[in-house]
């Protein structure tokens, strides 16, 4: 009988390191039970630019998560990014065999390698192979070819790849904290995996992931991811703005951005031009409420006037009736759903996590879609042969045994 096995996610992003611990059960029920959330360190738009202070950064997330789930991680699904990722649709054939043959799970193996030979340079590795669909004796419109008879079978295939030494980086920093990469997931599948309905993946839409220094864009068509990219821009570049605008500190002009974000900034006693912050105990008692809408609102068209590019490259610009679904730790920001809408001229929801129970009130914002989407594709992975980096790292069996011992001892009183 099956047993229930537990499955890990890391998402190392540029404004926060988010670990989830999920058990799994026999029917593929996910239930949440660690999370922890903590600043990133060491991570510059997505991308490890000081190894040690992400280790730090992982170790101190990964411990909150073990805690709390009362569970040693020894192997995670981690989460890649940054504007280096890119994908391609490439096309392969195979024939199946002797005429009347049934077509195997090793043939459907072999047309998408079939595909993944395309020219890459040499500084660069395939992250994911995603068939489309398949083409049997000329039927096309296959989403599962197993057991069907046929000589010729074809695959179309979106490949999402990225710069070696990039993830290079990001599986060594992960590794020197005793933990396994068991696979790198692009961030935008990841968070399509928790936010998108099959129905909306097959009628057509674009996922944006709005994080802290970039922006996740995927379309899908039919079901499947046809174009993704990363935008180097996010929700900290709002913050940026603000801090310059207002002459106030990176840490002010966040608190002035989320409270304006809850709504609660209100126009000044006697002066309505001026809005009122004397509660968040600042230097400055007031900003202009205009110039604070105006500043948002100026990055919110830029970074949607990005997305709106990034659609029309994929050439699906007319093939999306399920519009837009934005997600992402930024997404919360004032007026983002009415200019996105001006902006794109599209239909638009907000996504928020789902297809996970236990401690659901942790992560059920739109922040936490990418950690979830993790666990959601660990509980379906098969182990294949893909991306690999050997880290040879003469401190990580003892570390392991450390972090096991510092683990056991959290439970002493």
């Amino acid at each position: 009988m099956a047993k229930e096995h537990i499955v890990t996610g890391i998402d190392v992003g540029s404004s926060k390191v988010s670990t989830v611990i999920a058990s799994i059960s026999p029917e593929k029920k996910i239930s949440v039970i660690g999370v922890s959330t903590i600043p990133s360190r060491g991570i510059k738009k997505g991308v490890v630019v000081d190894i040690d202070e992400a280790v730090a950064a992982i170790s101190e997330s990964l411990e909150g998560a073990e805690r709390m789930a009362g569970y040693p991680v020894r192997s995670a699904f981690v989460s890649v990014d940054g504007k280096h990722i890119s994908s391609l649709n490439s096309h392969g054939v195979v024939a199946v065999g002797g005429e009347g043959s049934e077509i195997t799970e090793e043939d459907v193996e072999r047309v998408t390698e079939a595909a993944r030979a395309v020219s890459l340079p040499s500084s660069r590795e395939i992250v994911h192979v995603l068939p489309r669909g398949f083409t049997v004796d000329s039927q096309e419109g296959v989403k599962d070819p197993m057991g069907m008879s046929g000589v010729r079978m074809e695959v179309e295939t979106n490949i999402i790849s990225g710069a070696t030494t990039v993830m290079r980086n990001l599986v060594k920093c992960v590794s020197q904290v005793g933990v396994e990469v068991e696979d790198l997931v692009f961030c935008g599948l990841a968070s399509a995996e928790a936010v998108l309905s099959d129905t909306e993946k097959e009628l057509g839409c674009t996922l944006v992931d709005i994080g802290g220094e970039t922006t996740q864009v995927v379309v899908f068509t039919s079901g499947s991811p046809v174009y993704s990219s990363v935008l180097p821009i996010g929700g900290q570049n709002i913050t940026n703005d603000l801090a310059v605008g207002l002459r106030v500190s990176l840490e002010d002009a966040e608190r002035i951005k989320v409270k304006l974000s809850e709504g609660s900034l209100k126009p000044s006693e006697g002066d309505h031009e001026e809005a009122d912050i004397s509660e968040l105990g600042l230097e400055v008692q007031s900003v202009p409420l205009a110039l604070v809408t105006n500043i948002v609102e100026a990055r919110l068209s830029e970074i949607f006037s990005m997305v709106g590019l990034e659609i029309k490259n994929s050439g699906q610009q007319g093939n999306l009736p399920a519009g837009l679904v934005v997600t992402g730790g930024a997404v919360q920001t004032v007026g983002l759903k009415d200019l996105a809408k001006k902006v794109l001229r599209l239909p638009i929801r907000v996504g928020t996590p789902t297809g996970v129970s236990g401690l659901i009130e942790e992560v059920s914002t739109p922040a936490h879609a990418t950690t979830i989407g993790l666990v959601i594709y660990g509980s379906e992975f098969e182990p294949r042969e893909g991306i690999s980096f050997p880290v040879i790292n003469t401190k990580k069996i003892s570390q392991l045994f450390g972090r096991v011992i510092e683990w056991g001892k959290s439970f002493l009183p």
